[in-house]
């Protein structure tokens, strides 16, 4: 094979790989923000703020998108591994506290940072994360933590089970058009 043939051979893998993970992101993208959006509309009517500001929602999809990322980029440094004999959740328990803490500290960074782009302090900034209270910031901590336990999950049983085993479970059996449906 030549080199312009082993060119060719892997381009479309790599074309397929970005397009992948162009979809994982987006799709982690809406699921956290769609979790952020219901948080925020429930800090608004606990603080009784009528009407509702529609700008909050706004936020919430962009703090999705970047908490996406972040975790997307946690999930590169270390990848998801399900070890059967322990079975899902136990493989799954220690990745989640690490995703989480990665995720926090990738926060505090990008507190810091916005910090500078406002015209403050990167330690300042830093420092005022979650608004300098330490109990908030565990209180963030074991939302997002719940909030990514389902995927962590969803992602284990498609690396145990496969892609289209765990669509099938989840979703039920895709029949073909030439193929009756089964009748429960």
């Amino acid at each position: 094979m030549t080199n312009t043939e082993q060119t060719q051979a892997t381009h479309p893998r790599l074309v397929k790989k970005i397009e992948n993970e162009a979809k994982k992101a987006f799709a982690l993208s809406i699921y956290f923000g769609v979790w952020f959006c219901a948080i925020s509309f429930l800090a608004a009517t606990i603080a009784s703020k009528y009407p509702i500001p529609l700008g909050m929602f706004g936020f919430a999809i962009v703090k999705g998108a970047l908490s996406a990322k972040f975790l997307l980029i946690s999930e590169a440094a270390f990848p998801i591994k399900v070890n059967k004999s322990k079975g899902l959740i136990r493989s799954l328990l220690v990745q989640s506290f690490i995703y989480v803490g990665i995720v926090l500290c990738l926060n505090y960074v990008e507190a810091g940072v916005n910090g500078l782009i406002h015209g403050k302090d990167f330690w300042d900034s830093l420092k005022d994360f979650g608004k300098a209270d330490p109990l908030r910031v565990a209180a963030m901590c074991i939302v997002y933590w719940l909030i990514v336990c389902p995927y962590l999950a969803l992602s284990g049983l498609k690396i145990a089970l496969g892609t289209h085993a765990t669509l099938a479970i989840l979703f039920g059996h895709k029949s073909e058009p030439h193929e009756p449906s089964s009748k429960s």
